[in-house]
Parts: C-alpha cells; sequence; structure tokens
C-alpha cells in the first residue's frame, strides 16, 4: 500500500480493513501512538483480547519470540492482534523480514517504531509492502501545518476556532503534536457549558498565552509597522521571559520574512498567488503577506533577515554579553522598521 496517510489509516481501520503488518515509523510519535490505539481498540473485542492479543517490548524481546507468536492461530476469533511497542530497540529487527516475506492473514501484527525509521532500502520494508503491509512514516510537521490541524482537530468535536486563536496556540507549542494535544483538550473541557468556540480569552484564562501580547499581535504590529503596539508587547515579553522565549519569536519572524522575500518574486502579487506560494490554507494570513509586500520592499526584507541572524547571535551571548533579551529584542524591532 502506497502513499498511506494517517487519516486514510484511521479510515480503514476504523471500518475493519486490517492488514496483515502495520510498520509505523518516524519522529512524530503522536501519529504512531493514534495507530496503535485504534488498531487495539478495533482488531478485538474485550472478550478476545483475552487470548488473542500479545504487547512486546523492543528492549526485552527478541525477533524469534514475536514471530512464533505472530504464526499462532487465533482463539475463538477472526484475529489475533500483536503489539510490538519500542521496536527501534528490538535487535536484529531486520531478521522479522523472514515473517513480513509471508505472514499469517489471520494476524494483525503491529510494529511501534519511534523517534527514527528502518531504511526504506531494506528488505524487511520491501516485503512488509509486497505482502499487502503497511509502512507508515509519520514525520514531525512544519508549523504553518499546526493551524490546520488545530482546527481540524476541533471540528471532528464539533468546536469552532478563529484564525488568530489557532495561531496563537502554534506560536505558544510550536510543531509538537503531543503536547499540542494536552492544550486542545485542556481547552476542549474549559468551554463554557453551552459554548463550541474556542477563543483568545478562554486560551488567555486557561493555556496562559496573553490575548493582546503574543508572537502572534508582536508580528502584526511589525508587518504594520504600528512602532507603539510593537513596543508595547516587548516591554511585556521583557517583564514576562519565561513565557516568552526570544528563540519562539525569533522562528516566528524568520518564517515570516523568509516566505515574505518568495512572494516578491511572484509574477502576480495577488492572495491567490501567494496562498499558492506558501501553501496557505486560509486568505487570513495571505493578507498579512499582502501588508508586508506594500509596507517593505525585497531589499529591505534581505536586510530584515540579517539582522535576524545577528539577533540570533546576540540572543545567544555573541557580541552582546550585557544586553537583556528585551533589550535586545526591542533594538531587533527597530531595525526592521526603520
Amino acid at each position: 500500500m502506497a502513499n498511506v496517510t494517517f487519516d486514510s489509516l484511521k479510515k480503514d481501520i476504523s471500518n475493519r480493513k486490517f492488514v496483515p503488518i502495520y510498520l509505523l515509523m518516524g519522529d512524530e510519535a503522536y501519529f504512531i501512538d493514534q495507530l496503535t490505539e485504534l488498531l487495539s481498540e478495533n482488531v478485538l473485542t474485550e472478550t478476545e483480547k483475552d487470548f488473542n492479543m500479545l504487547t512486546f517490548y523492543g528492549v526485552d524481546s527478541d525477533v524469534n519470540t514475536i514471530i512464533s507468536a505472530a504464526r499462532r492461530f487465533p482463539m475463538m476469533a477472526e484475529h489475533q492482534l500483536i503489539v510490538v511497542k519500542e521496536a527501534q530497540e528490538l535487535n536484529k529487527f531486520e531478521q522479522l523480514d523472514s515473517y513480513a516475506k509471508n505472514p499469517m492473514r489471520s494476524t494483525v501484527l503491529v510494529i511501534s517504531y519511534k523517534h527514527g525509521t528502518v531504511d526504506k532500502r531494506k528488505a524487511v520494508v520491501k516485503n512488509i509492502e509486497k505482502s499487502g503491509g503497511v509502512v507508515f512514516e509519520s514525520k514531525k510537521w512544519y508549523e504553518n501545518q499546526i493551524p490546520a490541524f488545530i482546527k481540524g482537530y476541533f471540528s471532528e468535536k464539533n468546536i469552532k476556532i478563529d484564525e488568530k486563536s489557532a495561531q496563537m496556540l502554534t506560536d505558544f507549542v510550536g510543531n509538537d503534536i503531543s503536547k499540542l494535544i494536552q492544550q486542545l483538550q485542556k481547552l476542549q473541557i474549559s468551554l463554557p457549558q453551552g459554548s463550541n468556540t474556542v477563543t483568545s480569552e478562554l486560551i488567555e484564562k486557561n493555556v496562559g498565552i496573553s490575548k493582546d501580547y503574543n508572537n502572534f499581535e508582536l508580528l502584526k504590529a511589525v508587518i504594520a509597522k504600528d512602532i507603539l503596539t510593537a513596543n508595547r508587547i516587548i516591554e511585556y515579553f521583557d517583564k514576562n521571559p519565561k513565557d516568552n522565549p526570544s528563540v519562539v519569536t525569533l522562528s516566528v519572524f524568520f518564517n515570516y520574512f523568509g516566505n515574505l522575500l518568495e512572494c516578491f518574486w511572484l509574477p502576480q502579487k495577488n492572495e491567490q498567488s501567494v496562498m499558492s506560494a506558501l501553501n496557505l490554507r486560509s486568505s487570513f494570513f495571505a493578507r498579512d503577506y499582502m501588508t508586508g509586500l506594500r509596507n517593505y520592499n525585497a531589499l529591505k526584507v534581505m536586510e530584515i533577515i540579517s539582522h535576524l541572524r545577528a539577533f540570533d547571535g546576540k540572543s545567544k551571548g555573541i557580541d552582546s554579553i550585557s544586553a537583556s533579551a528585551g533589550e535586545l529584542l526591542k533594538e531587533l524591532v527597530y531595525k526592521i522598521m526603520h
């Protein structure tokens, strides 16, 4: 099965369309855990699990024992389920190839291989796919994919969230899906009775991000060259450094101005072209780039990127031992807007 996605696998598993082997691997553990849990819930009933489900851990298991278990027939059930957790710790992993060539059709073998991948050129991977199994790589997402994920997560639960609030959460948590889910669950249970909308006020109260003083609002002020608002936010950051680390602000600025530089080379500089070039899913974000195109030029943006690199060095103590993070940020923002 080629080009499998998390959503397609989730749909098939929910519809009880199982394959003999699932190799779930990659750097983003969240999706691996979700699919493993989904298979644990769907392959067997609770009664069937007593005789037909076995869980192994890579660090204290061996390949031969796993293969022997996988070759057994289920007892009073259509399938048996074998789950191998932390498979990246399994010694002689490649020897699973002897089973992958000819797996039992009544066995569902789930291999959870986190924080890395198995070389796809290896025989074990090729034979898993040849025998009708699934090889799923759970990659770390880019931050620009996170707002859509947040909206999708809430949409499944009939909860709404606006673009600003989704971006606030993204700026605060980044692309660590597991940490993000914890915050989304916290917001879900914090919704007032009768409400189905996550607002910036709810986020401020329950996550700890100020709805007015955050990286999203700082970037908006810088894009619009609103010096007063920008300085007000920087002063707040300086008083609350733990909640507003400069490395996050730098990442937000790098991402925006790097993308803005791309926009200057577009044949047509309109919202649709910007959305297409930057793979944006909403015109809400494209508007910020349209404002940036009006307020900055390509040479200035290249200069800004140089300032960002210098700020990165200074924030790490290079050529600026005495300045505070707030002072450095104030200097950076001044150079960007002048």
